[in-house]
């Protein structure tokens, strides 16, 4: 496997394509992806700014989304490649968050850790009609160091 750069609008088909449960993201800082050794692209993780207002301090990335094809480790090794590249651009912190059921294996793997559980429900509210498109369960949050 190797890590390739890729722009948000390739990441984003991808997403499109094989992401279980989320629309293709908004924007993003930057977008890295794997290929196999045909070239062939496997996965994508797209990496932004946090998107809780709070932990946006400048300092600190998210990836937003990831997604692979189901190939072995794939996750695990674009966790780290965004970890890497977020490192070389000046972040010294990045996180994400998963389902509340999905494991964090991949996490682990790549030296991440479990922060705790954090919020889920509606981004509906009365004065701000929202419909919601991804899961609206609570969340883990995971965080890297860098």
């Amino acid at each position: 496997m190797k890590v390739v750069p890729l722009s948000l609008s390739a990441a984003n088909e991808f997403v499109r394509r094989h992401h279980r449960h989320h629309a293709p993201a908004h924007g993003c800082k930057f977008a890295v992806g794997v290929i196999d050794d045909t070239g062939a692209l496997r996965g994508v993780a797209i990496t932004g700014r946090p998107v809780a207002s709070m932990l946006d301090d400048g300092r600190t990335a998210e990836v937003t989304r990831l997604c692979t094809d189901g190939v072995k480790n794939g996750c695990s090794f674009l966790y780290g490649a965004a970890a890497r590249v977020a490192r070389a651009m000046g972040y010294t912190k990045i996180i994400t968050y998963i389902l509340e059921n999905e494991d964090g294996a991949s996490l682990r793997a790549s030296g991440w850790t479990l922060t705790g559980i954090r919020g889920g429900g509606s981004w509906n509210r009365p004065n701000r009609k929202r419909t919601d498109n991804a899961p609206t369960c609570k969340k883990k949050l995971y965080f890297k160091d860098l």
